[in-house]
């Protein structure tokens, strides 16, 4: 029995972050809205609460029922957890004089407490809260201070229940992943035997058991997630597995040649499909993004579940679902509003009558590469960028067309390989090349011109759900558009996109 972490979420946008430190030190753990959340059985070794935007003294305010947790195993709340806790159980949170925001020091600090065993006084934390805990209830004691709060951090006398109004999870908080060490391992007696190497041999296991001798699709993408999701079905069932890999005809230049045989150098049973001009058929002329969107995910559905018509006796549809999708669907206050329509199989079960698999669904992005390095995949498929689902039509803005598609992927090409050619590939997590429907002015020799202008956009991140503006050097830079503006017809002006995630997306559409 796999031992966890559960962390019971309020809403924080750090939820995530307090699972991915834990993973990070090898303790596996699972997140769950507070109000709907599995009764702890010998499996679950603590419980962190975790932050939230609201106040525990909201007429409404996130009410878990802790009466199978609070006294019985470890129990850490975090932020408003912590507020809960003294709150709800005699003692009193009232609003902050100022909002207690940002970096201050533990400057008090008890050091036998085995919440904060080796953290030395002084260290820094990062608060984020407009609520403060003005007085605990009987029984609580006061572990550690700020200059401006009293109770920075408590433990309950005769429980293992602790509480802290900062963020350990956040990097500000400098020691804040040894506090996090000292719970799950020191308190709650974790052994530390999640790893990519185990969750390969684990889920291989149960993939065998669970499928058989059933037959399994599964849609490639050329991506990580979908990789590493066909090489444990791979290990699992071995030619029980077919993939299909779908040529929208809004890949990179080259893209589907390429990945295709790759795929089969490597073992896997693939079916690749060149339906390019099926789905620039039904795009040509399309402006709106949302509109392409739906254009694409409708096409591909037809085109997958016809190919996997050609499939016999297939029971099973293999998803490259990850851990935030999962998360998502069953997020504290629901699905949250839909930002932009996606591209996957989604809609295929149903249609197709066939039960999901997905390998992936506890990974958080990172992990997935991790797992595919223990299962040998080589860099060519985990160093691989994301790619939008969607393909080159969300970089292409304004009306699709063929001549305009061309002109995208010469460029794109250009960028990224040249990225390769210079050794900043790898140091990059995404990059591309956005068309915008905009034309200027400029002069190639003596000749005015009134051609295209395209963007250069590169970001570094590490799962997509914040990004920053990659800094390339200004003669790549340089180098890059000189090489576009003058083997592809068509741009007369390239654009560096500076922009970071938020209050901007990766993409642009």
């Amino acid at each position: 029995m796999q031992e966890k972490i559960l962390i019971l979420d309020f809403g924080s946008q750090y939820t995530q972050l307090i699972a991915r430190r834990i993973r990070e030190i090898n303790v596996y753990c699972e997140i769950y809205p507070f109000n709907h959340f599995p009764s702890p059985d010998d499996s679950v070794k603590g419980v962190i609460l975790s932050g939230s935007p609201s106040s525990v003294r909201d007429k409404n305010a996130p009410t878990p029922d802790l009466s199978k947790i609070k006294g019985i195993i470890p129990l850490l709340g975090i932020c408003y957890g912590a507020q809960y806790l003294v709150h709800n159980y005699g003692g009193e949170v009232m609003p902050s004089g100022i909002r207690e925001y940002g970096r201050a020091s533990l400057i008090s600090i008890i050091n036998n407490d085995p919440l904060f065993k080796d953290i030395e006084s002084g260290t820094q934390v990062w608060m984020s809260h407009a609520d403060t805990i003005t007085a605990v209830p009987a029984g609580y004691e006061i572990t550690g201070s700020t200059a401006d709060v009293k109770a920075g951090a408590f433990h309950i006398n005769g429980e293992s229940t602790w509480g802290i109004q900062f963020h350990p999870e956040v990097y500000h908080t400098t020691e804040g992943t040894k506090i996090l060490k000292n719970f799950v391992i020191g308190i709650c007696g974790c052994s530390q035997n999640w790893t990519p190497d185990s969750f390969a041999g684990s889920t291989v296991d149960n993939l065998k058991a669970k499928l058989g001798n059933d037959k399994v699709i599964l849609g490639l993408s050329g991506g990580v997630d979908s990789s590493v999701a066909a090489f444990l079905l791979h290990k699992a069932i071995g030619k029980n597995l077919t993939c299909i890999f779908v040529d929208n005809g809004l890949l990179r230049k080259n893209e589907f040649t390429r990945v295709l045989e790759s795929y089969l150098g490597l073992g896997l049973n693939v079916v690749g499909v060149d339906a390019s001009e099926r789905f620039l058929d039904q795009l040509e002329g399309v402006s709106d993004p949302e509109t392409k969107r739906k254009i694409i995910g409708r096409v591909f559905i037809e085109v997958f579940d016809s190919e996997a018509k050609k499939v016999r006796d297939v029971k099973w549809l293999a998803q490259g679902t990850i851990y935030p999708d999962v998360i998502e669907s069953v997020s504290v206050n629901g699905p949250s509003a839909t930002i932009k329509s996606h591209h996957n199989v989604g809609g295929l079960p149903e249609k197709m009558h066939l039960r999901v698999v997905e390998p992936l669904r506890l990974l958080f992005k990172d992990e997935v590469r991790k797992v595919g390095l223990a299962l040998g995949l080589p860099d060519f498929i985990l160093k691989r960028h994301p790619f939008p689902g969607p393909g080159l039509a969300i970089r292409l803005l304004g009306k699709m067309t063929r001549e305009k598609l061309e002109i995208l992927k010469e460029a794109d090409e250009i960028f990224i390989e040249g990225l390769k050619k210079h050794g900043l590939y790898d140091s990059v997590w995404q990059a591309g090349v956005i068309l915008l429907p905009v034309q200027s002015v400029g002069v190639m020799g003596d000749e005015r011109t009134y051609e295209n202008t395209i963007v250069l956009r590169a970001v570094n991140s590490t799962d997509g759900m914040t990004a920053d503006w990659s800094h390339l050097p200004y003669e790549f830079l340089g180098l890059i558009s000189n090489e576009i503006i003058n083997k592809v017809k068509g741009i007369n002006r390239v654009v560096y996109d500076i922009s970071s995630k938020p209050p901007s997306t990766i993409e642009w559409e």
